[in-house]
């Protein structure tokens, strides 16, 4: 077989294409992998509409992969093929740059993301290079690993970088695609977790994730519901609205902390809510790829699952459609068959 499968977008909003494509052979300090499943996440939007500079179309989107490696580039030693591994946006480090030198490997210089700057998952083979890697554990299927990739990792990442410890008060706010994920993390990390959305729907969902309480944000106010807690140490912001995250900060406890990883387009804050209480806000990106697989073997060992649909990839124009309806429950996944 010398040809593939591949899911592209030609030029800055165009269709999402499928075609066929010359299956590629690994480039020194990289490898190959037999792509299994990839979810399909907001951020593939980037990419579609062409919201990044620089990008070469065409290109395949993608970033949250599971596979098996089937062929390993010059130089590679440490990987084999065979092993099971994923990738995410994080899409590798420099290690020369100065952000790597200090051990910011996430902030590289490079600026290497999988699925953006080289082609991604939305294919039956792809290329990575080896610090992108994460290896996934036996307990996870491709269509379970796929989605921890970027949805888990930066809620799993973010929580165990919050400072809360075991047994405080930990809010999530939003039970969507990252939010599900966050409420059962929190909860397997022993924290007394708070789940905070829009109405009364979503309650029994959230409880059933894991979460101690529910907080219609609706009917009342989720700072002062918060402070009747106990004060939250940690709040992690899921949600892409501005005044929602706005509306949770003063139920943070003395030194708690905003965890902001829902991109909004402004927010406000008063100072004084701050510095009375020494709290602050904190944006966090996802990680890299040991990030990743942390992530993984923690959901492995705890039973921490997404909530998928499942598409094949030559239905990957209609999933991804799906997917930005918001109509999702909650993420979406591209298998590839056999």
């Amino acid at each position: 077989m010398t040809t593939m499968r591949a899911v592209q977008v030609s030029r800055p909003g165009g269709p999402l294409e499928l075609v066929d494509r010359a299956i590629p052979e690994p480039g020194a300090g990289q490898v190959r992998i037999r792509v299994q499943a990839c979810g399909i996440c907001h951020s593939d939007s980037i990419v579609r509409e062409g919201r990044w500079p620089g990008i070469a179309y065409p290109r395949v989107p993608g970033h949250e992969v599971a596979g098996v490696i089937d062929a390993v580039g010059e130089g590679v030693t440490a990987w084999k093929v065979g092993q099971r591994v994923g990738a995410g946006w994080h899409g590798g480090y420099c290690a020369q740059c100065t952000p790597c030198r200090r051990g910011d490997l996430f902030a590289c210089q490079t600026n290497q993301v999988t699925g953006l700057t080289f082609d991604g998952g939305y294919e039956e083979f792809m290329l990575a290079p080896t610090s992108a890697l994460a290896l996934i554990p036996d307990g996870l299927s491709p269509v379970e690993a796929g989605p921890l990739m970027c949805a888990g990792i930066t809620t799993f990442n973010a929580l165990r970088n919050s400072g809360a410890r075991p047994g405080d008060v930990v809010a999530i706010l939003g039970i969507g695609g990252l939010g599900h994920l966050g409420v059962q993390f929190a909860m397997k990390m022993g924290f007394n977790t708070i789940a905070i959305a829009r109405g009364k729907d979503k309650a029994e969902l959230a409880k059933s994730l894991g979460a101690q309480h529910y907080i219609d944000s609706t009917a009342s106010d989720p700072a002062a519901e918060l402070q009747k807690l106990g004060g939250a140490s940690a709040i992690l912001a899921t949600v892409t609205h501005g005044e929602a995250m706005s509306a949770t900060i003063g139920g943070l406890a003395v030194n708690g902390k905003l965890m902001l990883i829902g991109a909004a387009g402004s927010m406000d804050a008063q100072p004084i809510v701050l510095l009375s209480g020494r709290r602050s806000i904190m944006g966090w990106y996802s990680g890299t790829a040991i990030d990743s697989q942390d992530t993984m073997a923690f959901a492995a060992r705890n039973g921490v699952r997404s909530m998928n649909e499942v598409y094949p990839l030559e239905r990957a124009a209609e999933a991804y459609e799906r997917m930005m309806s918001g109509k999702a429950r909650f993420r979406v996944v591209l298998t590839m068959g056999e």
